[in-house]
């Protein structure tokens, strides 16, 4: 069943401990840095009603009910297009880009649908608890996001060779279920409503069975979680001066678990190393879909930037600028071209889902990451100097200086002052604030390390016909060891 605003924004009104520039929230939805995020994703839950996006936004069971196409399992092709679709009606609709919605962490849970197999080897019960969990957020719309990585402390070391809640760890067993401690950053935590919480990349020593390799589902509301966030975006400089930063801003937190009771219906697995680093090792099977499609439409908010700021001033005729603006399409259209081949050349995955194609998906991850910061740059340049100079809003109202103003930022009869102004602000945020250095560092690491990304290609890349038409190319000896097919992650 799907959920209204109202639903979602009373749901998250549950006492729960949220803190910022050391003051206690008491209620997110109306807090002045946490609303903007909360009305967006309430503004989601409502389209899902709303007649004109309805079509993009929900499926339809065989008696009539409606679910998210977000939340569906991916069987088919279709599936991946409806879910491309329906995430572009949203960035449409809201007018930008939001990282965590929900859409693009679910994908996690089914790379554990797909672990089954490893999960029984420790418990069966946990691979029931999987699929029960995928059900419910099916049925029930939760805001649903991933919590990954902890303090950690001194990376040298064992967590067991430093203060323990380095790691977030299990303490106790009860017959109700888990007792946990530690930590775990998360952006959107303070009005979701649940996540996947699950092992980061460490070192957890040589044990065979460990009290850190743990995953299970909390409530964030739950009794003894506190979530300690960084000062938002929003509201420290004027909406027209800044209108991407006080809209879109997702504020992180330090999500702490102060000996909090985890149900062992929400345990996903516990004390099995094999099961975390299988886990750590697909875990973006499915969402680095979502996640490389944000990227796509930060992308297009660049070429549109710097386009319409070329063609303000004239300069888009000109071959350099052309260069340049063609660097940022060929960068837009390769990621791009990643996704529409990861559908294309979609593979069967273990439990039988359909998965974005690995090797395609993650070299495109690859591509959309490393390179933006150099397309952040490029397009800058683009956009000229006059994003870092341009006067603040109250300049261009004022009956002194506006008049000033109003004359040397008018180009020409198409294009007057104020949209000159409210496009350069616009670059401004995208590119240069506060706000554009924090989305830049976030989508470098918010789905792992580049490190990491590098890994995932590594292992999903098919090396055989590589090796083997080299083999009969240099008419290589029998004796040469024949290619091994790669073990898709």
């Amino acid at each position: 069943m799907i959920r209204t605003g109202d639903e979602y924004r009373e749901s998250i009104r549950d006492g729960r401990e949220i803190f910022m520039n050391g003051d206690k929230v008491t209620d997110v939805t109306r807090h002045p840095m946490f609303k903007p995020l909360v009305d967006i994703r309430a503004r989601i839950y409502d389209m899902q009603h709303d007649a004109a996006t309805r079509s993009a936004m929900v499926y339809e069971d065989e008696s009539g009910e409606a679910f998210s196409v977000g939340l569906k399992l991916p069987y088919t092709q279709d599936d991946w297009q409806d879910k491309r679709r329906s995430t572009d009606t949203i960035f449409d609709d809201i007018g930008g880009v939001v990282t965590r919605v929900g859409d693009e962490t679910v994908g996690e849970m089914w790379s554990l649908y797909d672990g089954q197999d490893v999960l029984n080897q420790v418990d069966s019960q946990f691979s029931k608890n999987i699929a029960n969990h995928i059900d419910r957020v099916i049925h029930h719309d939760p805001f649903h996001v991933s919590a990954n990585t902890d303090p950690k402390g001194d990376r040298s070391k064992a967590p067991q060779e430093q203060d323990p809640d380095m790691l977030l760890h299990v303490v106790k067993e009860t017959d109700a279920g888990i007792v946990v401690r530690g930590a775990k950053f998360e952006t959107a935590a303070p009005y979701a409503n649940q996540a996947f919480t699950k092992p980061t990349i460490a070192n957890w020593g040589n044990e065979a069975y460990s009290d850190y390799a743990v995953g299970f589902i909390g409530n964030l509301g739950a009794p003894g979680i506190r979530m300690i966030c960084r000062t938002g975006f929003t509201g420290r400089a004027p909406l027209k001066d800044y209108p991407l930063s006080n809209r879109f801003d997702e504020i992180d937190s330090l999500v702490i678990f102060d000996n909090v009771l985890i149900p062992w219906e929400n345990v996903l697995f516990y004390r099995h190393t094999q099961a975390a680093v299988f886990i750590r090792a697909t875990l973006h099977r499915y969402s680095a879909f979502a996640f490389v499609q944000r990227i796509l439409k930060y992308a297009d908010m660049m070429i549109g930037a710097a386009l319409f700021n070329v063609r303000q001033t004239g300069l888009d005729k000109q071959p350099a600028v052309q260069e340049k603006l063609a660097q940022l399409a060929v960068y837009r259209e390769g990621i791009n071209a990643h996704l529409t081949a990861a559908i294309a050349l979609a593979e069967k995955s273990p439990n039988g889902l359909l998965m974005p194609n690995q090797s395609l998906l993650f070299t495109g991850r690859v591509h959309a990451c490393s390179n933006l910061p150099a397309m952040m740059h490029l397009a800058r340049e683009l956009c000229g100097g006059q994003i870092c100079v341009t006067p603040d809003f109250a300049c261009f109202a004022d009956q002194e200086s506006g008049p000033w103003l109003d004359k040397f930022y008018t180009i020409n009869d198409e294009w007057r002052s104020e949209d000159r102004r409210k496009l350069l602000a616009y670059a401004r945020d995208l590119l240069n604030s506060d706000y554009a250095g924090h989305r830049l560092t976030f989508q470098l690491f918010a789905q792992s390390p580049p490190f990491a990304h590098l890994a995932a290609v590594y292992r999903n890349f098919d090396w055989e016909d590589s090796l083997d038409f080299v083999r009969r190319s240099a008419d290589l000896s029998d004796r040469v060891a024949p290619a091994k097919k790669s073990v898709k992650a």
